[in-house]
């Protein structure tokens, strides 16, 4: 039975059985012996193929209880359990055969016990690391399938024995490292957690020119990630990227996922790079590199240029979803787009605030924004919320009014801004534009005030567009 439901141990059992039969062949030795009037060699023959009998038996038994009964029931104990438990019995047994034998065990044990002491101090290292093995077997601290590390050493657990635990690496050396090393040092478990299943968190450290926003690398790295089906990286924790700081004029961050199977942590590390490479080369993000030699400065100055000139396109849409800019000429617009100023905000960021003077239009092309409204009580009202292609600040920029209110990212935003100096330009050159704006910003007051259809009348936009472009023509010093 126990061939059959251990049959990777199919040899000790067998080999166990035969000692059997050779004490079974020993005792029929004897009583033949015996009777061919040999009685000394019968007896001698007798009592050494008994103790031959009694080990075997000692062991199928240990084997039947730890290896058989025991995981039925869902008890698994370490070997190291079975063996010493074996031990005992075989101590036991010792004792028993001496005592038949008529020898006195009190002398037997007084002098054993003064050995003992003697080999005690003789053998304390390797006795540090028998004991070492058992705490560690006991006690649950590492188990045959742990992956460990102990100082430089990293591998998986495949044998803890009386004296040393023995530990495979990923580049197929096995490492004999002293059980008292293990229970006198710090090790550590990988991967493992308190009812978690296997997971093991990894870095994966990258640079990047200052002039990309970390906002934007992070989202593209994680969405890289998360969407793609990479072997061995799990789901759950999600991967997440972070900025870890600014080493030599560049962003350093650094991607973190877990590990499912921890005998390839290279070759998925290698996997994750490829897919946050190619993300970076679709969105135009390049990876930081020193610029050490002339082709590479031409390359620099070449891919800049290229990024220059998409930025330019990214900024012309974004002003031809604004409608104050709708009356522009596409050379009018070209002409606004360079004069436009990049401003990444992080969520919670104060965009701007109510009260304040800030003669700045903003656009948002990517992320949302809270309009928020203070109270004289000091209490905050959301009002508004202003999305990807949205614009706030256009009273500011036109006539130098106060804010009326407070804008706060409500995630990670990337907007462009026009100042007065800029747009006064482009009114120095086409003053009709005032009139045109003017006009434009008024409908839109009148229809975010309006609470009934008399508020949104005619008549009501073309007094409020006189009155605000009389306002814009003062602020900006324009004649007529």
């Amino acid at each position: 039975m126990l061939a059959y439901f251990r049959p990777s141990e199919r040899s000790a059992y067998l080999n166990t059985l035969w000692l059997f039969a050779a004490g079974m062949i020993g005792r029929f030795a004897s009583a033949y012996a015996d009777a061919l009037d040999f009685p000394r060699t019968g007896e001698v023959l007798f009592a050494v193929f008994t103790i031959v009998i009694s080990i075997a038996v000692v062991r199928l038994c240990g084997f039947a209880l730890f290896r058989l009964l025991l995981p039925l029931v869902r008890q698994r104990t370490p070997r190291i359990v079975e063996d010493l438990v074996i031990t005992a019995a075989y101590a036991v047994l010792a004792l028993v055969h001496l005592r038949s034998a008529g020898l006195e065990l009190g002398g037997i044990l007084a002098t054993s016990a003064v050995v003992t002491a003697v080999l005690a101090f003789a053998m304390q290292d390797t006795l540090g690391n028998v004991l070492g093995g058992l705490a560690l077997q006991l006690d649950n601290s590492i188990r045959v399938g742990d992956w460990i590390k102990v100082d430089d050493t990293v591998g998986r657990v495949t044998d803890i024995r009386w004296r040393f635990t023995s530990v495979e690496t990923r580049n197929w050396e096995t490492v004999v490292i002293p059980n008292s090393l293990l229970m006198k040092g710090r090790f550590q478990v990988l991967g493992k957690r308190e009812g978690a299943p296997l997971r093991w968190r990894r870095w994966i450290h990258f640079q990047v020119d200052p002039g990309v926003p970390p906002a934007r690398v992070i989202a593209a790295a994680e969405s890289a990630i998360r969407e793609s089906e990479i072997a061995n990286v799990a789901a759950e924790p999600r991967p997440n990227c972070v900025l870890l700081g600014f080493e030599q004029g560049n962003l350093h961050f650094a991607l973190r996922y877990f590990l499912t199977d921890l005998a390839n942590d290279d070759p998925t590390d290698s996997a994750v790079r490829v897919h946050l490479y190619t993300a970076f080369q679709r969105i135009g993000i390049r990876l930081a590199e020193p610029q050490e030699t002339i082709h590479l400065v031409q390359e620099d100055e070449a891919h800049a240029e290229a990024v220059r000139k998409r930025d330019l396109q990214r900024r012309l849409v974004a002003v031809r979803g604004v409608d104050l800019f709708s009356s522009l000429s596409e050379e009018e617009r070209a002409a606004l787009v360079e004069r436009l100023q990049y401003a990444p905000f992080a969520r919670g960021d104060v965009m701007t605030r109510q009260g304040n003077s800030s003669h700045w239009l903003y656009i948002v092309v990517t992320g949302s924004a809270d309009i928020v409204h203070e109270q004289d009580n000091g209490t905050r009202v959301t009002v508004g919320k202003v999305e990807a292609g949205g614009f706030f600040g256009e009273m500011g920029l036109l006539t130098g009014a106060p804010r009326t209110a407070t804008v706060i990212a409500s995630s990670d935003v990337e907007c462009y801004r026009l100042d007065k100096e800029s747009f006064q330009g482009l009114l120095t050159t086409r003053p009709q534009i005032a009139e045109e704006i003017s006009r434009i910003v008024a409908a839109r007051q009148q229809d975010s005030e309006a609470a009934d259809a008399a508020a949104s009348s005619a008549a009501g936009r073309r007094d409020a567009h006189v009155d605000l472009l009389k306002r814009i023509r003062a602020f900006f010093s324009l004649g007529g």
